[in-house]
């Protein structure tokens, strides 16, 4: 009788726990097949799949950006880290009033127009790094939004010198831990600090996988000191996942940086409103979520851009179904506040230099 007591509990609070909210947004990946892993990411039977299916609302195309690339190395691109619990309950949720009329079409590249960081499309080379990106370009573009400053952050400050705080640099880290980096560091910007991979992946296969590069702590321009150099986030909070909640943080504070779930299916978008159609779960990536809209046919969508140069997908950027959390893509949204610190001190140290010449 006992036993069947305790058996009867263990069922109970299986069910409690499966019901509760599940907060590592990021699925995890299931091992690979060594076979399937040495097989090239772009397939002919992926891209037939999409473009004959009617309800896929996208299209597919042999992306010159992943040509003869492996599944294993399509993966390594994908470098973020599912959240521990733990971790996640200490973060604070935002959400916004629902006092506000947000627009059905919104952009940031034109409502923002005077802040070119919001229309760039990076290139994350050889490296796992788009936890960083995601991150860094968002901040970038809320200084602008925020103080009409243009500046392009240091993405290599907060892969190299984050350390295992963030994760594991090119082999992936956690997007909530750069913005608390990028609270208590800070990141210099990209004239002091460039990003290390100066060659990109515009050669086949994009091999060798580079390793992460060393915290120097010194600018590569002479005349700029690193300390000085440095540009922070007030705070770093999630944001919750209903969808009026990204669109009044956008339309308020500017581009967000979104985790979501990638399938094969996924290197071969080309254009339309992306959803998961086929092929097996490859990974966890981060990218900039800069707005949102309809299409004709419709469909609700988000429009992000991505870090994998222009020749993928629509230029460098993608939409995606809004309002129905396709893969995860509503579920892990973070960003921060840009920060008056070392502001004043920097600018008025410049200011004096100019003094001193004249």
């Amino acid at each position: 009788m006992a036993m069947s007591y305790g058996v009867a509990l263990l069922l109970l609070l299986a069910a409690i726990f499966s019901a509760l909210p599940r907060h590592d947004q990021v699925v995890a990946v299931k091992p690979i097949p060594r076979m399937r892993t040495n097989s090239e990411i772009l397939q002919d039977s992926i891209i037939r799949s999409v473009n004959t299916n009617p309800q896929a609302g996208w299209q597919a195309s042999m992306n010159p950006r992943f040509t003869n690339y492996t599944i294993g190395q399509f993966k390594h691109l994908l470098g973020v880290k599912p959240t521990p619990q733990n971790a996640l309950e200490s973060i604070p949720v935002i959400t916004h009033p629902k006092t506000s009329i947000l627009p059905k079409q919104f952009d940031a590249r034109t409502v923002w127009p005077q802040c070119s960081t919001i229309g760039k499309i990076l290139e994350q080379g050889h490296c796992g790094s788009c936890w960083a990106f995601g991150a860094v370009e968002s901040l970038s573009d809320r200084f602008c939004i925020q103080f009409n400053m243009n500046i392009s952050l240091s993405v290599n400050d907060l892969l190299s010198c984050c350390g295992f705080m963030c994760g594991d640099g090119c082999d992936g880290g956690y997007p909530i831990y750069a913005w608390q980096y990028l609270v208590q560091s800070g990141v210099v910007t990209e004239t002091c600090d460039p990003y290390f991979d100066d060659i990109g992946c515009s050669h086949p296969g994009c091999e060798p996988v580079y390793p992460t590069p060393q915290c120097e702590k010194k600018c590569k321009v002479k005349n700029q000191i690193w300390d000085e150099s440095k540009h922070f986030s007030v705070n770093a909070y999630r944001i919750d996942s209903d969808q009026y909640n990204i669109m009044a943080e956008i339309y308020k504070n500017g581009p967000v940086e979104v985790a979501f779930t990638v399938y094969e299916d996924f290197a071969h978008y080309k254009s339309g409103v992306y959803r998961h159609i086929t092929g097996d779960v490859m990974g966890g990536h981060a990218v900039k979520l800069i707005g949102w809209g309809t299409s004709e046919d419709g469909e609700d969508y988000w429009l992000l851009a991505n870090q994998w140069n222009r020749s993928w997908g629509e230029d460098g950027y993608f939409k995606i179904r809004r309002g129905t959390n396709e893969c995860g893509i509503e579920e892990d949204v973070v960003a921060g506040l840009p920060s008056t610190k070392n502001l004043i001190r920097t600018y008025a140290d410049i200011e004096a230099r100019g003094d001193a010449i004249a």
